[in-house]
């Protein structure tokens, strides 16, 4: 692909014409936000309604994650989620309730079917962003595709990746930048990421809470720090990050996955203003 070529291009705007979102301040990035996993619908509902009462109050635009099966868990004793059968039938119900438009990740070509009528956005894992025909076949659906760039990867491969889901004749395509692998069980963030990704004529998300994973690193489960995730999304947003993404639950520790760098609900309200001033300060620029 070159990559001055944006005859392909899928914008921020388009993005939001295609969720059918709101125009509120062109300077926000657009908010992923959710659970990690499907732990019940009791808190899957729980955070959506505290995220959509939040994205009403503050005015962004927000769309709901939520993995109904962790398939790359550290153990084999790790909790994965429901499924895919009970975790669409909870994320529908999800959408309806809150008219939200929503994102989950998929592993296996089967699960594509099964999902393609509920999701907004099929994302693929990290791990799994050199996988060609899970990638095409999730492309065909002609869904929205958001590709984590996998902790492997450079920012210039994922021009093949964007190239792989434009041969199906889909065009609607996010990348994702989630840290890089920095020695064992330990990943940095390489902000030039960024900068490279905007060129390729597809939004950019940054995703602050697993850049603040370290994988493996608590022996059986990853552990993290999330202590450095609004710092490093402050500084994804000055950047011009279209998209941010974060993992929260009411109470991380009790989190069934991701529970070391996972955000406390209550604590994104402060932290979205403080992001948001530095957005707003960057279009101006």
């Amino acid at each position: 692909m070159n990559l001055s070529e944006k005859e392909n291009a899928f914008t921020k705007n388009d993005l939001i014409e295609q969720l059918g979102l709101k125009n509120y301040n062109s300077a926000y990035p657009l908010i992923i936000a959710g659970p990690c996993v499907i732990e019940s619908f009791e808190l899957v509902d729980l955070c959506a309604s505290f995220l959509k009462n939040l994205s009403e109050d503050m005015c962004f635009n927000l769309i709901f994650k939520a993995s109904y099966d962790k398939a790359n868990r550290t153990s084999i004793d790790s909790f994965r989620g429901p499924g895919v059968d009970k975790g669409i039938e909870i994320l529908a119900e999800i959408k309806n309730k809150y008219n939200l438009p929503i994102l989950t990740d998929v592993h296996r070509i089967s699960e594509i079917e099964k999902l393609k009528n509920t999701v907004d956005i099929i994302q693929i894992p990290a791990f799994l962003s050199r996988q060609t025909d899970l990638i095409v076949e999730s492309a065909k659906t002609d869904r929205i595709i958001n590709i984590k760039k996998g902790q492997f990867l450079a920012p210039w491969d994922m021009a093949n990746v964007i190239d792989k889901i434009r041969s199906t004749g889909n065009n609607k395509i996010l990348i994702t930048e989630r840290g890089v692998s920095f020695g064992y069980n330990n990943l940095v963030v390489d902000f030039r990421s960024i900068i490279i990704m905007k060129e390729f004529g597809v939004p950019v998300v940054y995703d602050a809470t697993h850049s603040v994973q370290l994988p493996g690193g608590s022996g059986s489960c990853s552990g993290g720090d999330r202590k450095y995730v609004i710092p490093l999304a402050k500084a994804a947003a000055a950047l011009g990050s279209d998209v941010l993404f974060f993992e929260v639950h009411p109470n991380p520790p009790e989190a069934k996955s991701d529970s070391a760098n996972s955000l406390y609900l209550s604590s994104l309200k402060d932290a979205l203003k403080s992001i948001f001033a530095i957005a707003a300060v960057e279009d101006n620029i």
